[in-house]
């Protein structure tokens, strides 16, 4: 006999989670789209007076190129986190217990420092007179520091170096799940390395990998310290131009228009790829 479902009890049991939902995020929401659509008051802050002028101003060349910057920027970040942190994820799913749990624990540990400080570690590294400037002279590579702060390399190093993480432990979590015996099978048939990575590995991972690189992407895409810190003026991403609106400026409806616009993109993009999953299976 199938069992009746008590309405009152789930609306209990999902109230809560629908509660927090509502006040800390659709309320910002809505109150984002509200704004976009507003005018800039005369020192600063909302008018409410309707208007698209906030869109038509994304259309500009310098905000559209910041825009194209920063997905490249985010893309890039997410393609190199990839690269670096399969092998490294594969390499700590095939440890033994003991050692597996020592390696996860230092891929963990610069989450136990604050983000800034670590960003601001990375300018002593890079600065004209910090440590790998006088490791390059030093090996005689160099014979006079190198321009390594303040460049698009050094946003790319500290988004890397940042996200890293987020990357490795959803693809330790998938790698870890997979059957062994599956790899050990494709050998026995006589396939290579590439091969039994092309046709047995990756398929049986690609969850993990999806789900690091939406990780990874989604908050290079709005990372403001990082270029901010070791980009300078040089390299502002579209995080930087929002924050800059909402707190210097004080444009508030074109900084929503700007925030509002990127997650368009973002939740477009994670649509599309949801499509694909499903055209897949």
């Amino acid at each position: 006999m199938e069992r009746k479902r008590d309405p009152w009890k789930a609306a209990v049991t999902a109230g809560p989670a629908a509660v927090w939902l509502t006040v800390f995020f659709l309320a910002p929401l809505g109150v984002i789209v509200i704004y976009s659509f507003c005018e800039r008051g005369t020192y600063g802050g909302v008018s409410f007076r309707m208007t698209f002028e906030n869109y038509a101003r994304l259309l500009d060349p310098v905000y559209l190129q910041v825009g194209f910057r920063s997905f490249r920027l985010a893309a890039e970040n997410t393609l190199l986190c990839l690269l670096l942190g399969y092998p490294l994820a594969y390499f700590i799913a095939s440890q033994r217990p003991g050692v597996r749990h020592v390696l996860l624990v230092l891929v963990i540990i610069p989450f136990w420092t604050d983000f800034l400080m670590r960003m601001y570690a990375w300018m002593f590294i890079l600065r004209a007179e910090g440590v790998l400037n006088a490791l390059l002279t030093g090996l005689g590579i160099t014979d006079h520091p190198t321009e390594l702060l303040f460049t698009e390399g050094a946003v790319t190093v500290g988004l890397a170096y940042g996200y890293l993480p987020y990357m490795v432990l959803p693809l330790y979590a998938s790698i870890e799940k997979l059957d062994r015996s599956l790899v050990e099978a494709a050998r026995d048939l006589g396939a290579n390395a590439f091969r039994t990575f092309q046709e047995v590995i990756l398929p049986a991972t690609w969850p993990g990998v999806l789900a690091g690189c939406v990780l990874v992407f989604v908050p290079s895409l709005g990372a403001f310290v990082t270029p901010d810190l070791l980009g300078g003026a040089r390299t502002p991403m579209i995080g930087n131009l929002i924050k800059t609106q909402f707190l210097t400026a004080r444009d508030w409806p074109f900084g929503a228009a700007m925030s509002l616009a990127v997650m368009v993109c973002v939740a477009g993009m994670l649509a599309l790829n949801r499509l694909a999953e499903r055209r897949e299976t």
